[in-house]
């Protein structure tokens, strides 16, 4: 899969640019604040119809205009496909392939697979397990709708469920029948969000280790493990068990949206141990197996986004990233830099084609 061109109109910093890309390198340079980043995150959006990094629609419009629109050009399997995802103050946002408009946000993900890595991805592993969940939840969605479907109905039973502990709370009244549908529910929803999240992490870890380890020399060892209450016990023997503390805290102290992902080097947490290039080599590590994952599952390969990652890397770390990179399992790149004397030699060792856009 190519993304030919892009076009953008009051988005973000952008009053209007368009961009005709090379079929496998694109290099966006410049000072910090001139937009590179943007970039990278209006094709995001065109992949996943909302930003990676602010998913408030209203402040991806640029502030002296009403609406923003960002129009994307691909070759996919042979044909050409045109998405657009537009917004405008005070109405919903609207998605379109080939002139026709989405129903359902869901029905695109996945439509266009894409894997980005970018200083943010941080927050994988200094902010909550939330963050976790969503890279989990991120990836397999991009090759399963039904897991998708089945996760969207999960949270919104799950805001039902909390509402009605408050309201028991707040009324001094309580029916177990009204809880009871909703354990049911949930039941079955998070005993098949588990069972995929267990499925895809053993799949997964494998790919995982086999990136570190090219990108590290292999001089250390990592470990991922999948924590879930639902290891050791039923959810609806955990709602049972969770009743009396549900409804004094007033929310759902139990199910699949308290799992979370361990993330390890040398038997100890990356978070508290991990220096920050061991930080930033995890992270590209998992992002590089997400992509390998997804290219296996969807049959397609994913665009990768580079944002800025050769900060904070040394020589040989980002040579070894150079070398992945330039292994043919991978498709069009497109990359951010600061530098762009260090990106042209990055990129000229690289042996591809490429594009560089001075921003």
């Amino acid at each position: 899969m190519i993304l030919n061109s892009l076009s953008l109109i009051n988005y973000k910093n952008f009053d209007s640019r368009s961009f005709e890309l090379d079929a496998k390198i694109n290099c966006f340079v410049g000072d910090n604040g001139v937009g590179k980043t943007n970039v990278l995150d209006a094709v995001y959006h065109l992949s996943f119809g909302k930003s990676y990094f602010n998913p408030v629609t209203s402040q991806n419009i640029n502030h002296n205009a009403d609406f923003f629109v960002i129009d994307g050009h691909y070759r996919k399997n042979d044909r050409e496909e045109k998405v657009i995802v537009s917004a405008k103050r005070g109405q919903k946002k609207l998605i379109k392939r080939n002139g026709k408009a989405y129903e359902r946000l869901s029905e695109h993900i996945g439509f266009l697979p894409l894997v980005i890595i970018s200083p943010a991805d941080r927050d994988l592993i200094i902010e909550g397990s939330s963050t976790r969940r969503k890279f989990i939840d991120g990836v397999i969605s991009q090759s399963d709708n039904a897991y998708l479907n089945d996760l969207m109905s999960y949270t919104k039973i799950l805001s039902q469920r909390n509402a009605l502990l408050k309201y028991f709370a707040a009324n001094r009244t309580y029916d177990p029948d009204t809880l009871g549908i909703y354990n049911e529910q949930m039941t079955a929803l998070g005993t098949r969000i588990f069972k995929k999240r267990s499925a895809f992490l053993e799949a997964f870890k494998p790919i995982f280790q086999e990136r570190y380890t090219a990108i590290s020399g292999g001089r250390e060892t990592v470990q991922l493990k999948y924590k879930s209450q639902l290891r050791d016990t039923p959810l609806d023997q955990l709602f049972t068990e969770a009743l009396q503390k549900d409804r004094m805290m007033q929310y759902t102290t139990v199910g699949t949206h308290k799992d979370d992902l361990s993330l390890k080097i040398e038997g100890h947490h990356v978070k508290k141990f991990g220096s920050q290039g061991q930080q930033k080599s995890f992270l590209i590590a998992l992002k590089l197996a997400q992509f390998d994952f997804i290219k296996k599952q969807s049959g397609t390969t994913p665009l990768l986004l580079l944002d800025d990652i050769f900060d904070k890397l040394d020589e040989k770390r980002v040579a070894q990233i150079i070398n992945l990179v330039n292994d043919a399992n991978f498709g069009q790149l497109l990359l951010t830099d600061t530098h762009s004397e260090r990106t042209e030699a990055i990129v000229k060792e690289i042996h591809q084609s490429y594009k560089i856009f001075n921003l």
